[in-house]
């Protein structure tokens, strides 16, 4: 175990720390907490003043070693979060309080779950997880901010936070999860595992997609060509326009992606000719898939399900990975084989008042999330006693 003499820095920028040492601190199975992400969405300008997203990362460092971090940004919004706020800052305006500014521990458009108070291996985690939250609460305190909001933590990371005085907020989504403690052994034995109805429903939606004359295949990121590169940013800023969508990444980080990231990127992509026309940007480490941007220039049935869905279960599958996680919201999902599964934030609130009206909501809502779970969870794909088919 490191021997800890604890000193707590604030950067505005990675550039002030080693990438080596910050990915020391960083999980197994999380790509969007390493360096090279985030310092991509800052060189890119995809945070900073153009999306009110301004990094203030607290650093623990013991004599010449970080032994913790916290991605943390200073925010005049509350855009791009995916934990919904916005009814706290109206009630906090009818009240006249000050919402904004605020700080938020998290990836920026980025709603996956990963630790926000990252420690590094063998130190003892109680006391940097102590002195990290000392280190936000000053940031807080030298910016006069309403709240403090770690978003898609870690369930251990809220016990800790709660501990220190944080509330607990409780959300889901829906996520793929594989069967333990055998893992399928491929994509028909996972559909093995579901009603005779909803299987037959997945096959006719591939057999679909599969017969609209277009190739779809997977490519991971480092044997990626122009031609496919061009077709991430292009994708997304096509779908962010359709959907009236604001468009936060700028061409010039899917570049920094491709120049630094692309060992963790796979696409999933629908080709006319060479021609990509509709994919994915997925993202891959560890036992885990995230996947996260979908664009298209054609209009195809079922082609969404199965470039977004299918494909990353199948490569889940064939990988003995153990999850993957497809984003915000989408009951959709529901019926692909993706279950709700709950999702985790902390939040100190400053003024007294607004606290207490908060932590009123928080219960209800906390109920409310555990309900909806449980009735999702009975409209399910997945077989129940004989009902399963071999494959």
């Amino acid at each position: 175990m490191i021997n800890l003499h604890l000193r707590i820095a604030v950067i505005s920028s990675l550039a002030d720390v080693a990438p080596g040492d910050w990915n020391a601190c960083v999980s197994d199975d999380d790509p969007f907490t390493e360096y090279a992400f985030l310092r991509a969405l800052e060189t890119s300008d995809s945070v900073g003043q153009r999306t009110g997203w301004y990094p203030q990362f607290v650093l623990a460092w013991s004599e010449n070693v970080l032994v913790g971090a916290v991605p943390l940004y200073l925010k005049d919004n509350s855009y791009g979060e995916y934990i919904f706020d916005w009814a706290w800052a109206q009630g906090a305006q009818r009240a006249r309080v000050a919402y904004y500014p605020k700080l938020v521990a998290a990836v920026p458009f980025t709603p996956a779950t990963g630790s926000r108070l990252l420690t590094r291996p063998g130190v003892d985690r109680g006391a940097v997880v102590k002195a990290l939250v000392e280190g936000i609460s000053a940031v807080a305190s030298r910016h006069d901010v309403s709240s403090v909001h770690l978003l898609f933590c870690q369930p251990s990371e809220v016990a800790e936070l709660q501990a220190l005085g944080y509330r607990a907020r409780l959300s889901f989504q829906f996520h793929w999860h594989n069967r333990a403690p055998h893992p399928y052994e491929n994509f028909e034995d996972f559909l093995g595992a579901f009603r005779s109805s909803s299987r037959k429903q997945v096959r006719k939606e591939r057999k679909i997609a599969a017969g609209h004359g277009l190739q779809l295949k997977a490519f991971e990121g480092p044997c990626m060509d122009e031609l496919q590169w061009d077709a991430v940013g292009r994708l997304y800023d096509e779908n962010a326009d359709k959907h009236g969508a604001i468009t936060y990444l700028t061409p010039a980080f899917f570049a920094a992606l491709r120049d630094n990231f692309a060992h963790r990127i796979f696409t999933t992509f629908a080709l006319q000719g060479d021609r990509p026309v509709a994919g994915t940007l997925n993202f891959e480490k560890g036992k885990h898939i995230y996947g996260r941007y979908w664009g298209a220039q054609v209009e195809r049935d079922m082609l969404h399900f199965e470039l977004c869905y299918y494909q990353l279960i199948e490569r889940a599958i064939t990988r003995k990975h153990a999850l993957f996680e497809a984003g915000a919201q989408g009951e959709h999902k529901l019926k692909r084989g993706l279950m709700p599964s709950f999702t985790h934030s902390a939040h100190l609130i400053f003024d007294p008042s607004l606290d207490r009206a908060i932590g009123g909501f928080l219960i209800q809502e906390k109920a409310a999330v555990q309900q909806h779970v449980q009735e999702y969870a009975l409209h399910g794909p997945y077989a129940h006693g004989d009902d399963s088919e071999k494959p």
